[in-house]
């Protein structure tokens, strides 16, 4: 089974940016559509942004059009978030997660959390002045 790492979480100030990266080891990858998550305390997990295996199409949330940005390099077997403009809203642990489902129709992105069977241990954003 596919172990998911996060990492590029941390402390920024309102208004900043920062860039999470999600990389994949131990089977396949590159034949999955991928996600990534946040959570905050007392809250549902809820999918921030979702990206097609062959990174021809994206999802987003409202809450970060315009600010987030999902790539996947898949000869490197990592997917990224982009995240600019941040607001203290942003603020929760993000996870990245693979599509139960290999070679998913490219028409179709899946952005509940049943879809998803592999997750990573998450990494902390705090966005705070």
């Amino acid at each position: 089974q596919v172990q998911l790492v996060e990492s590029g979480g941390g402390l920024v100030q309102p208004g900043g940016s920062l860039r999470l990266s999600c990389a994949a080891s131990g089977g396949a990858f590159s034949n999955y559509n991928l996600a990534w998550f946040r959570q905050t305390p007392g809250k549902d997990r809820e999918s921030v942004a979702a990206i097609t295996w062959s990174g021809g199409r994206t999802w987003y949330a409202d809450s970060v059009k315009g600010r987030f940005t999902i790539s996947r390099d898949n000869t490197k077997n990592t997917m990224y978030l982009l995240m600019n403009i941040l607001k203290p809203e942003d603020t929760g642990v993000y996870y990245c997660a693979k599509d139960r489902i290999a070679n998913r129709n490219l028409n179709v992105i899946v952005t509940n959390i049943a879809g998803f069977d592999n997750w990573g241990q998450g990494t902390q954003v705090t966005v705070s002045s």
